[in-house]
């Protein structure tokens, strides 16, 4: 019992500490605070930084339940497991399709790096994107709820992930209405958030 609870407590503290991080920069006044200091560089930089920060600090999050994931709670036998299995190849490509359709090279924070950027941002509306708001967290959560085995830890660790994914949808779309004003308050009021449903 005590190897249970510390497995779920530490997994669930390391995903409290890497989303208060990972919204912390991702917030305006990070972004401002980072071109006072740097100058017009971190505008043009912040995007890339602000990316490999948040994969090199999601690495300790999943060596958690890794390396103390608890008792097992199930395990999908075969060959059924196969169809989780496919599931989850379905999500990565929906990832894939997803960042494909924003401009994957503007998300990962490359093409700002481009001095001769000028275009402005816009609403993507077209493609996954008719079908719901925010794809890649959809795309995510799908992933890591389809897998065949599960124990304390991972279960602690996908619980407190779509809680995190889901506060940090309603807090990317504050941001996005105050980018985007009534147009993208007009797209939300047609489109759901993470659950996606036939486009009006």
């Amino acid at each position: 019992m005590e190897e249970t609870v510390r497995g779920i407590v530490l997994t669930l503290l390391a995903v409290a500490l890497y989303g208060a991080l990972h919204s912390l920069l991702a917030s305006l006044w990070a972004k401002r605070l980072a071109q006072r200091a740097l100058g017009e560089a971190a505008g043009s930089g912040y995007r890339l930084a602000y990316n490999l920060i948040a994969v090199l600090t999601l690495l300790p999050v999943l060596a958690v339940p890794a390396l103390d994931p608890g008792p097992l709670v199930y395990r999908i036998p075969w060959p059924w497991a196969l169809l989780t299995l496919a599931g989850q190849a379905v999500a990565l490509a929906a990832l894939a399709i997803g960042l494909l359709q924003t401009d994957a090279w503007h998300f990962l924070g490359l093409r700002q790096l481009a001095a001769s950027e000028t275009e402005l941002p816009r609403i993507v509306v077209t493609g996954l994107y008719r079908w719901v708001r925010h794809p890649l967290y959809t795309a995510g959560l799908a992933f890591i709820w389809l897998a065949p085995v599960m124990t304390t830890s991972l279960l602690a660790l996908n619980l407190a992930l779509t809680a995190y994914i889901y506060i940090g949808s309603r807090l990317e779309e504050h941001r996005l209405t105050h980018e985007f004003g009534e147009a993208y308050l007009t797209y939300a009021r047609q489109t759901p958030r993470l659950i996606p449903r036939p486009p009006r």
